[in-house]
């Protein structure tokens, strides 16, 4: 079009001989521009097209290599990093991960550099935080071990100690208080140490009946005369599995006392079921949420996965957690589910492999508790063993009152006057004591005579008077009104039928809660 112009202007501008010339010259220039410029954009679309097809091409191929990172990626993440883990965890090192798992096999082989980096990185940080948090569980371990050491010299000294003051009421319910307290740290230590990784230290070698081993769990809290025995089956735990389902068991019972208003009672049942036994722990406490119900669920999915010590938090709540981590070694099942008292009902299942049916001469509770022989699995055989578990008797006791004794017994029932026996003849004889290696197995000690001379007859006779007011003291009814010294015996008899759960009637001016306090193991 510009040479057109300008071939129009110099046409009206020369003279009448010269403008056919300058018409031909600027039709020529017009066409030649024409033509230079209809070459030029053939070149240029030719270059526009070269090039969109390169660009279309590295597209198509950085699309590629994504599509390729991103199978590597999913494949890296699903089927190498689990594989590389579960060979990092049996204890290899990441060296020999890459070289066994990523350098063997032909499908990682081409694995692109930055992602064989990135996955020797991420094996690297787990070994290093694996190692972290082995050495701090050995430690903890190390710690519990130690104060189990010292729990256990500390209650085989208490036991010479019961053994050589069991005739003074006073300073054997002492005696027994601090044991008790001897016993709480004992678990808190188990606790610690099974956190940790390890196994509950105490072992018995022979079978337990159920009943005696949720007697010893009752006898591991703090709060447990609160706990209620109702219908236990008839069945014996395995040795093995004693101790892990006592400590269970004591975790569950303590964070039901513990989480519940203390005028309550916590319930105890244990049936047959398809695939063992279930022991239901039900409290009065406040309800679970579906929330906190769905946080305890999953602190003991987190426990049977393997918990880290940093998740307790600065203020640790170790039931659920140690719960969590016994249930997986010995495939235990628990539940957490609403109470039909307005509480929580924590339920257990016992495996059948943990269960027997045989003879169980094994009594996890009782004052020197040991896996001494018994002819059956009768319950009624159970009642004459006392908790806490570790102490022993002062003497043995026997279940045939003399009349003089039970007339101070509530729900005492007159019966035929039987012969007394002679008070020389209960002191005559020293106990059978029971202690416990540092391996946690059972030593008996010898039966031996332990006679009372003639002149240990003016200082009992002197300390006679004093009895009664030790009873009247520490809390105890002495049953006489007439001023009459008790006769020897009563205080332990009243503790034995308090701690094994023998029934009695209250008076008619003291409620049901008071006779369940006297004698307590505070």
């Amino acid at each position: 079009m510009l040479m057109a112009g300008a071939t129009a202007a110099g046409t009206a501008l020369v003279t009448e001989p010269a403008r056919i010339p300058v018409v031909w010259c600027g039709a020529i220039a017009t066409f030649v521009v024409c033509a230079l410029t209809v070459v030029h954009n053939r070149r240029r679309h030719r270059a526009l097209s070269a090039q969109r097809a390169h660009y279309e091409q590295r597209i198509a191929y950085l699309e590629a290599r994504i599509a390729a990172y991103d199978t590597d990626t999913v494949r890296m993440a699903k089927e190498l990093l689990p594989a590389a883990i579960r060979r990092l965890r049996i204890g290899n090192s990441p060296e020999e991960v890459m070289r066994d798992i990523v350098d063997a096999d032909d499908s990682y082989r081409n694995l692109p550099k930055a992602l064989r980096g990135l996955v020797f990185q991420i094996l690297d940080i787990i070994d290093n935080e694996e190692a972290m948090r082995d050495s701090a569980q050995r430690a903890f371990v190390s710690v519990a071990r130690r104060v189990q050491a010292i729990v256990h010299r500390q209650a085989s000294e208490l036991r010479e100690m019961e053994d050589h003051h069991g005739r003074n009421p006073e300073v054997f319910d002492d005696l027994l208080r601090i044991d008790h307290g001897t016993a709480l740290i004992g678990r808190l230590a188990d606790s610690i140490a099974v956190l940790g990784g390890a196994r509950p230290s105490r072992q018995w070698p022979k079978p337990v009946p159920l009943f005696s081993v949720l007697r010893g769990a009752m006898s591991r809290i703090l709060e447990y005369q609160r706990v209620e025995l109702h219908s236990i089956a008839k069945v014996a735990i395995v040795g093995t599995s004693v101790e892990p389902l006592i400590h269970a068991c004591a975790e569950l019972l303590d964070n039901a006392t513990r989480y519940s208003p203390p005028q309550t009672r916590v319930h105890v049942t244990a049936v047959e079921v398809q695939t063992g036994i279930a022991i239901e722990i039900e409290d009065g406490g406040v309800s679970l949420s579906e929330e906190a119900r769905a946080r305890a669920e999953n602190m003991l999915a987190q426990a049977q996965a393997g918990i880290n010590m940093n998740d307790l938090g600065e203020s640790p709540r170790l039931g659920m957690a140690v719960v969590g981590r016994i249930s997986r070694m010995y495939q235990l099942q628990v539940s957490l589910r609403q109470s039909a008292y307005g509480g929580v009902r924590a339920v257990v299942i016992v495996p059948r492999e943990m269960l027997t049916t045989g003879a169980a001469p094994g009594i996890a509770h009782g004052i020197g508790a040991t896996s001494r022989p018994q002819s059956s699995l009768d319950m009624s055989q159970l009642q004459h063993v006392v908790p806490p578990p570790g102490k022993r008797r002062p003497k043995p006791v026997s279940t045939e009152l003399p009349p003089s004794v039970a007339a101070g017994m509530p729900g005492y029932t007159e019966k035929p006057a039987t012969p007394a026996v002679p008070a020389s003849a209960l002191e005559d004889e020293a106990p059978v004591v029971t202690e416990w290696t540092e391996g946690g197995l059972p030593q008996r000690r010898s039966r031996g005579r332990a006679p009372l001379g003639s002149h240990n007859l003016p200082r009992q006779a002197a300390q006679q008077p004093a009895v009664p007011a030790a009873g009247a003291q520490n809390g105890h009814d002495t049953g006489r009104g007439n001023g009459e010294p008790p006769p020897p015996g009563l205080w332990l008899e009243a503790f034995t039928q308090a701690v094994n759960g023998v029934p009695q009637e209250p008076k008619n001016d003291e409620d049901a809660d008071g006779v369940w306090d006297k004698g307590d193991l505070k």
